[in-house]
């Protein structure tokens, strides 16, 4: 941590043992970036840090806030309905890292609008908790709503001002639900003198008079001209100006620039480069770092400003006033990062994208206010006449260390010192409630007792298992209904067992509650809570789980089966989790502990593969079915005849009127019509068959009322179906004629015809032109696609699956 200082250690309890918000702010130099390093380092809870800028981002070692949550850019209107096509799609690897994360961090939180961070609330939402704001991870923002505010275009503004009272980021709907801490700090590190301090006090909070006016214009020298052993720095309000100083002042000097090209590797955003892409410079010329010096002599900060005395070989060496040498200056990297979940330990790394390598220097005669804060300078030419937005002279005046660092280019009037009212109002209001040591307790004890309430409800479970009704009931004519009959089981066990249990266990936490102390550290509350752990661990392990396993959907409809498995899979992995979080009562309950065991536990959960996935209608016999080896000989006959006619099972028969006829037992075609789903067309194309497997059935297990002369005869021998297509192409039939005459689908034809092409029976050239045999033979050579799926989706409608299989055979015959 920094040396002693009482708001920021306020701060990092906070953070450390609360899941409150908070906004850390303070006046320039107080020490909030280096307090966001130090969280860092510490590595308390797994966090990413953000912020609205590319260069900013850069400097806090974070990604830009649209990049990280793949923000559309534009206006974020809460409430109404936004263009999906303008939202990138999130990866695998983005969803698991948002839902690992306990802390964002939101750096220079005063350029952030309002509707942007009610876009990242819904970002957070989708992927972690939807009924929680920000999806239940913690927020730290820091900044000074005094120094930059956030850029709202007028036509932007037209929209917002429709659902907020400011553009500022208190103003967003989400942030207003949490009621967030603010934390001020105080101690001011850049500034020494207490006179200077005060005068920018009273710059911040708009409360300029005649006096202070007066003492800030005793530093206005007209015509000033800096000398070269004291550095100065023009800070303007607009880019423009600063370049037009900077090149003005180059050329001055006599001789031709040397170019200094940076290094860039991987992919590192052009708006976010730390300094220029290819430097200029000339000995003699004015500088200024921008980065700090990692290195143990820690010779320069970002914003030390010095003169080239000296280029040789690369190396620029630069003289700082006050310093006793000259600074031998290299290359230096920058890092555009992005974060990862490392899926073996759970924690949240950084992977670096690019790589930006260039002197850490710029031309130092001038810089805009924008782009000086968090800056510190030791004499500045202030320029602050044209300021235009809120905050710029603040900011301009407390960039320099001391008041005499000072010298004013035109002088300071009334207008040109522009503080928001707004903010004016929030700061004051803020600064009222500062948290202090009770807040804090008791922030520590709701944490704590949220923690407790959430392990013990079953809200989410419950809902669950209601979704899993209405899947079960809106598609009851597809599902086997032993499906709805076991899941109504294990549902009349839930709600007797866990869910109304819990609900009365939650009427006795408020008594527990309400004794003094934190509840990690209330023994009688922490037994009391282990018992009912292990009580409902019980119920779910040992009576929930087992019922939930034996469900088998039995379905021809894919897209039903895949609902109700994934229906089932969400039960499983609440169950899981619950799990895993009641174990962690024991040896004692932790909420660092419990939020940590919690956040793996959703990670692990598919790698862990703790449960079976429910068997498809393609495996097993249902629960209940009085003859099963006859359903087994019946499903056989069906999935058969489907291959080989290249159709889906259910366009043969449907499993329900699979399981009718097999309850039935019609030995009989009379009797096979009878059965519901099984009508006249069926009944000839198949009635013969399914007749013939019934009597065989019948006949061997001695049951049903099977005639004493079987009324269908046995079938002639069955001729190769390949073998009739083969005879027909050889007489000189095309394969759409032998389609039509045998009733069955082109690429059926084309199958058979590729199976005596792999037996060399059959030439594939009389069957496809040599290009696109040539061209589905190199794609597999080139790519060995994993299955014929992939082929078909890069060739699109140009080439058939029997094509496929055509090409496959005669590769098959090379090898």
């Amino acid at each position: 941590m920094l040396q002693s200082n009482p708001q920021l250690e306020l701060a990092f309890e906070y953070i450390r043992n609360t899941n409150k918000n908070i906004f850390l702010t303070g006046k320039a130099g107080t020490g909030k970036t280096t307090f966001l390093h130090q969280v860092k380092k510490e590595d308390v809870k797994r966090m990413a840090v953000v912020a609205p800028t590319g260069v900013a981002a850069i400097n806090a070692g974070g990604m830009t806030i649209h990049s990280f949550f793949q923000l559309p850019f534009g206006t974020y209107l809460p409430g109404t309905k936004h263009d999906e096509t303008r939202q990138r799609k999130f990866t695998r690897e983005k969803i698991r890292l948002i839902q690992s994360l306990d802390l964002l961090v939101i750096d220079e939180i005063s350029m952030v609008r309002a509707d942007v961070l009610d876009g990242i609330d819904e970002v957070l939402r989708r992927y972690r908790d939807f009924y929680k704001p920000f999806g239940g991870v913690q927020l730290l923002m820091i900044g000074d709503l005094h120094q930059l505010p956030p850029v709202v275009k007028d036509d932007e503004w037209l929209l917002l001002r429709e659902h907020y009272p400011t553009p500022y980021f208190f103003s967003s709907h989400a942030l207003r639900k949490t009621n967030p801490v603010a934390i001020e700090l105080k101690h001011i590190y850049r500034q020494s003198d207490d006179t200077f301090i005060k005068l920018l006090n009273r710059v911040r909070d708009n409360k300029m008079d005649e006096e202070t006016l007066a003492a800030l214009n005793s530093r206005f020298v007209a015509d000033f001209q800096p000398t070269k052993e004291q550095p100065y720095i023009t800070l303007t309000a607009h880019n423009q100006a600063a370049n037009d100083i900077n090149f003005q002042k180059l050329t001055e000097i006599p001789g031709i620039a040397i170019p200094f090209k940076a290094i860039i590797e991987g992919d590192f955003p052009r708006h976010a480069y730390p300094t220029e892409e290819v430097l200029e410079f000339k000995e003699t010329a004015q500088v200024m770092f921008v980065k700090n010096d990692i290195s143990r002599e820690k010779q320069y900060y970002n914003g030390k400003i010095g003169q080239i005395i000296k280029i040789d070989e690369g190396i620029i060496y630069v003289k700082c006033p006050d310093d006793d040498g000259e600074i031998a200056v290299g290359q230096v990297e920058w890092q555009n990062i992005k974060y990862t979940l490392n899926e073996k330990t759970k924690e949240v790394g950084e992977e670096i994208l690019g790589t930006f390598i260039q002197h850490p220097l710029k031309l130092a005669w001038a810089i805009t206010i924008h782009k000086s804060q968090g800056l510190t300078f030791e004499r500045a030419i202030i320029d602050a006449q044209a300021a235009f937005a809120h905050g710029q002279v603040y900011v301009a005046l407390s960039r320099c260390k001391s008041f005499e660092g000072i010298v004013l280019r035109s002088k300071i009037i009334y207008s040109s010192v522009k503080t928001d009212s707004t903010v004016k109002n929030y700061t004051e209001e803020a600064d009222k409630n500062t948290p202090d040591e009770q807040h804090l307790t008791q922030s520590k004890k709701e944490f704590q007792q949220a923690l407790i309430v959430e392990m013990f409800h079953f809200r989410h479970l419950q809902k669950l298992f209601e979704q899993m009704f209405r899947i079960l009931l809106e598609h009851e004519n597809t599902l086997h209904p032993d499906a709805y009959q076991v899941f109504k089981r294990a549902d009349a066990d839930a709600v007797a067992q866990v869910f109304s249990m819990s609900e009365k266990f939650m009427t006795q936490l408020p008594v527990y509650f309400q004794q003094p102390g934190l509840p990690e550290d209330n023994p009688e509350l922490i037994a009391r809570i282990q018992k009912a752990g292990e009580w409902f661990s019980a119920q779910l392990q040992q009576i929930l789980l087992p019922q939930l396993k034996s469900i088998r959907f039995i379905t021809d409809n894919k897209s039903v089966l895949k609902a109700a498995m994934e229906a089932l899979d969400y039960i499983y992995k609440e169950i899981f989790i619950k799990n895993v979080c009641l174990d962690a009562l024991q040896p004692t309950f932790s909420a660092q502990r419990y939020l940590r065991l919690k956040a793996n536990a959703e990670l692990d959960y598919k790698a862990i593969q703790q449960v079976p996935m429910p068997a498809t209608a393609g495996t097993g016999v249902p629960k209940g079915v009085t003859h099963p080896e006859l359903y087994l000989s019946l499903k056989k006959w069906r999935d058969d005849l489907a291959a080989d006619g290249n159709l889906q099972a259910y366009e043969v028969l449907p499993t329900k009127v699979l399981l009718e006829i097999v309850h039935y037992l019609p030995v009989t075609l009379p009797a096979l019509k009878k059965v519901k789903g099984f009508g006249a067309t069926k009944s000839k194309q198949f009635g013969a068959d399914i007749i013939r497997i019934i009597q065989d059935y019948c006949i061997q297990k001695k049951v049903g009322m099977v005639p004493a002369a079987p009324l269908i005869p046995p079938p002639p021998p069955k001729q190769d179906t390949k073998n009739i297509s083969f005879d027909l192409f050889q007489s000189g039939k095309t394969i759409d004629e032998i389609a039509a005459e045998r009733t069955m689908v082109r690429a059926t034809i084309e199958g058979h015809l590729a199976h005596f092409i792999g037996l060399k029976q059959l030439d594939i050239f009389q069957l496809m032109a040599s290009e696109k045999v040539r061209a589905i033979e190199e794609y597999i050579n080139e790519n060995q696609p994993a299955s014929n799926a992939e082929i078909k989706l890069h060739f699109g409608d140009d080439y058939s699956y029997g094509e496929i299989k055509m090409v496959q055979q005669f590769m098959n015959d090379e090898r």
